[in-house]
């Protein structure tokens, strides 16, 4: 028959090293957010320098378009 103190004794131990391990998961979860969060926030800041060229003349929808004279042109 095996010993069992010895088998649970080293079970204890390798639970014990396991969860000594540090920060681990709360970096990668901050990593994770902050890779996310840059992605969002480089998304949300370059639309704004989208240009739109549909409504240009002979548009890709084959409708004759507005010749581009959108609000955004107005005060240019």
């Amino acid at each position: 028959m095996p010993d069992t103190t010895a088998a649970t004794a080293d079970v204890a131990a390798l639970l014990a090293a396991a969860a000594d391990q540090g920060p681990g998961d709360t970096l990668r979860i901050v990593l994770l957010a902050s890779i996310v969060g840059g992605v969002l926030l480089a998304w949300f800041l370059l639309r704004g320098y989208r240009t739109d060229d549909t409504d240009a003349p002979g548009g890709e929808d084959g409708t004759a378009g507005t010749g581009g004279n959108t609000g955004r042109d107005a005060n240019a």
